[in-house]
Parts: C-alpha cells; structure tokens; sequence
C-alpha cells in the first residue's frame, strides 16, 4: 500500500493556498471602470516601454494618436471657419456698394461659421463616442484576465484525467496484457474527474450567469436584432449556443465521464477479492460503451468549451486536436506518476519496457497532434477565407511566441529527445521530455482561449501562475490521495501475470 507522504502533502497545500491567494489578488486587482482601464493604459505609456511585455502600451499609444487626430480635425474645422469669415468679410468690404449684399454678408458668415462648428462638435462627439467603446472593450479584457486564467488551468487539469480516462479504457476494451500493472496509477489520476468536473461545471455556470465576458455568444442581447449587441453569426447558431442547452450537455458529458470512472474504479476492486472474472467482463462491456460515448461527447465538449470562445469560427477537425493534446499529457502524466512512485521504491513490477510503451505513446501522440495543428492551419491559411483565417492571424498578429513557441515545444523538441529507442527507457530523458510535453499543450490551451477572452491585454502574471500553483496542488492531493486508498497492484486481474513479465 502506498502512503501520502506529509512533506507531498503540504507541498499540495503550499500551492493551493498561494494560487488562492494569487487568484484573489488578480480578480481583485482587475479594472472596475473605464476610469480604471485609462489609468491603467496611461501608466503603461509613461513607463516608456519599460513593460514591454504589456500590450496595453501599444493601445495607450493608440488611444493617444486618437485624441490627437480629434484635436487636430478641431483645429482644422475652426482655422477653415475663420478662413471663410475673413473671406466673406473682405468680399463684403469690396462690394459696399450692393447694400443687399451688405446686410446679407454677415448672415452668410455666421451661418457658415455655424454650420462647421456644429460639424467639428458632432466629430469631437463620434470620437469621443468611439473612444468611450475601445475604453469599454479593453475593461472587459482587463476584467476577462483573471477569469480566462482560471478557466485554462481549470480545464486543462481536468481535461489530463479525462485523457487518463480514455487511455484506461482503451486498454480495457482494448484487452491489453502490457498495461494493467499500471491501473491502479490511472485510477488514482482519473479520480481528480470528479473535483475537477465540480469546479469546471461552476466557472461555466458563472459565465452562464453574466459573471465575466468568456463566451461572446452568452452576452445579453446578442440575438436580438433590436440591441445595439446584435450578432446575426452568433444569433444562427443560437439554437445550439444558447445557456440552458450549453449547461444541459456540460452535465451530460461531466456526468458520463464520471460515472464511468466510477464504475470502473468500483469493479476493479471488486476484482480484487472476487473469485471468478465476472468485474472483468464487467469492465470490459462499460469500457467499449464509455469509448463509444466518450468520441462523441469530447468532440461536442471541445466545440463548446473551447470553439465556441471564438463563435465566429469553426473547424471540422477541431474535436480531434483538443483530444490529441490532452491525450498526449494524459500519458505524459501517467509516466511521471509512475516514475515518482518506482523512485519511492513501489510498483516493483513496473520495468524499463513498460516506461517504454508510455514514452512510445508520447512520441506517437506528438506527431498525431503535430499533423492535426498542421492540417487545420495550412488548409486555412492557404484558402484564405476570411472567417476561418481570422483564426490565426490574430494569434500570430498578437500571440507569435506562444503560437509558434508551443510548436517547438510539442513537436520539435519531443521528437528529437524521443526518438531513439534507448532514450524512451531513461528516466531522466523521459522527465525532460514531459515537462516540455505538458508545458507545450498548456500554452496549447492558453493560445486557444485566451486571443478571443483577453485579446491583446495578455501578459504571464499574478493570475495565469497562481491559477496553475492552485489547480496543481489540488491535483497532486486529490490523486495521491486515492492512490494510498488501494493496493497499487490490481492483483486479481487475468492479465496481470502478463503484465508482470512485460519485456520488450
């Protein structure tokens, strides 16, 4: 039996209790007015760059230019009146004479004089209407920044359990004499589904309820032709993007997924001490039924937790992609669990074949998320229609280094470390390769989210790290908890004597 340890324990509640801290600080430090977002925007241009890393610098200098050119255009209305005075008063000076023309002069000059001041007030009013809107937009980015931190950490913690879960099932259905020494180790991940599932189900919920600005499509008026929010895009697809359905299916899939880890968990310790297969077969039948709900339940999930940030724009294949990248760290977090337990001295039946296939994994998984990245952005890209490329020519417009960055890091750097066959049975090649893997699919996750939550206001800070400490820190509690709560070897298991004498 494995013990949680108490120096692990209170490392857990080290980072839970700063990311709390750090939360709080971001949401309470975010712009609450207007007023707030152009002290925020004039301080960083008086930094003289010196915040670089902070593109609110770029919309102060905008936000400058702008009342420049308004005073400018100001100035040019009432040089160009009193241009005209002078001229209609010399024409009136000239021509005396035409004692018509004497009295009618002055009514002619003031009432152009009129006309372009009332022309130069209604251009100064538009203006300061327009800049009134920017100032709104950017406070609701500002406000958006500390909740779309939360939410990508949330939903990428939850989403590696949930690929834990599949990849358990997988093998399951899949019959696989290799893996079940390992179950045990997805059954203590996979039990963080359901804290996860919790917390993730009241974030959706809060935007449900107009709490923050994460889904353009939920915004009050936005299918109504008679609101000044109207989006006739957003108001086609309002049969599908509507909250009452988007919060009945996330109970849904929420709800499946955990049943079925459930289940699972609940008939592989029966397995234990039961003297026949029967929780085997058991387990096998849900697991072929969870996968069959699972491929459908994961595509509609990611197009509504992720896609529908970006209501505007859609892709076929997109399902696909968020699966390959949480998968990918599902088994990366398989491996680094299973390393930290056999450098505890347990899993004593685990050897350098079985951290063979789970880097094996790693690698393929990789190149399949690098063919699905690179099959939605070449085709979009090349065919150049305006509502898929705006996509990503907003992410490489305003987020280049994490866009490409995370392409380096999920492709590039795994395939040259895991390529040799004799580098998948290292330990410490296995942990580099994993800490560049789930760094890489986070920005993974940040860059699909956060372009169409914060826009250009984004910057790694107080929020997007105690988000990440937080939700860590559970993970690690929740999952050692559960470890410690069963045998670590699923002993009754028909297969386990294969896996027990896996080699490669």
């Amino acid at each position: 039996m494995y013990t949680f340890s108490n120096k692990l324990k209170t490392f857990a509640f080290i980072l839970m209790a700063l990311g709390l801290l750090g939360i709080a600080y971001g949401f309470l430090t975010a712009p609450k007015t207007t007023q707030d977002v152009e002290k925020i925007l004039a301080e960083s241009h008086h930094d003289g760059g010196h915040h670089a890393a902070v593109p609110a610098h770029e919309a102060a200098t905008a936000t400058e230019a702008h009342h420049e050119a308004v005073a400018d255009s100001v100035k040019h209305e009432a040089v160009a009146a009193e241009n005209h005075a002078v001229v209609v008063t010399d024409s009136v000076k000239t021509e005396e004479v035409d004692s018509t023309k004497a009295v009618v002069a002055p009514v002619v000059e003031d009432n152009h004089h009129d006309a372009h001041a009332a022309k130069a007030e209604s251009h100064e009013a538009d203006a300061h209407k327009e800049h009134e809107k920017h100032l709104e937009h950017v406070l609701h980015q500002l406000q958006n920044k500390p909740w779309a931190a939360l939410y990508v950490a949330c939903i990428f913690f939850l989403l590696i359990s949930v690929g834990v879960l599949a990849f358990y099932a997988i093998q399951w259905a899949a019959q696989a004499g290799w893996s079940p020494v390992l179950f045990r180790v997805m059954e203590g991940i996979t039990s963080y589904v359901l804290p996860g599932s919790i917390i993730f189900l009241l974030l959706l919920i809060m935007s449900g309820m107009h709490m923050n600005h994460l889904f353009a499509w939920a915004t009050e008026g936005v299918t109504d032709p008679k609101s000044e929010h109207y989006d006739a895009i957003i108001a086609g697809k309002s049969g599908f993007l509507n909250v009452p359905f988007f919060l009945i299916r996330a109970v849904v899939f929420l709800g499946g997924w955990n049943l079925y880890r459930y289940f699972s968990r609940r008939n592989s310790l029966a397995q234990d001490n039961a003297t026949d297969d029967s929780f085997y077969k058991k387990n096998f039948k849900a697991a072929a039924g969870f996968l069959a709900f699972f491929i459908v339940s994961e595509s509609i999930a990611s197009w509504d937790w992720i896609m529908s940030v970006d209501p505007h724009w859609y892709s076929t294949l997109f399902g696909w992609y968020v699966f390959a990248s949480f998968f990918v760290s599902g088994i990366t977090t398989i491996a680094f669990v299973t390393l930290y337990l056999k450098s505890k001295g347990y899993l004593e039946y685990v050897n350098t074949s079985h951290i063979h296939d789970l880097a094996k994994f790693m690698f393929g998984i990789s190149v399949f998320w690098t063919y699905l990245w690179f099959s939605q952005f070449m085709l979009m890209w090349y065919s150049n229609i305006p509502e898929e490329v705006t996509y990503f020519v907003t992410r490489i417009e305003h987020f280049k280094l994490p866009f490409f960055g995370m392409v380096v890091l999920n492709f590039v750097l795994p395939i040259l470390i895991l390529v040799n066959t004799d580098f998948k049975r290292l330990t410490w090649v296995i942990v580099m390769a994993g800490i560049i893997i789930l760094t890489g699919h986070y920005i993974d996750f940040f860059n699909m989210i956060m372009p169409a939550t914060v826009g250009d206001q984004w910057f790694i800070g107080v929020s997007e790290i105690s988000s990440l400490l937080f939700f860590f820190g559970l993970f690690i509690f929740v999952v050692f908890t559960a470890l410690a709560k069963a045998p670590l070897l699923a002993k009754r298991n028909p297969l386990i004597e294969e896996s027990k004498h896996f080699h490669y």
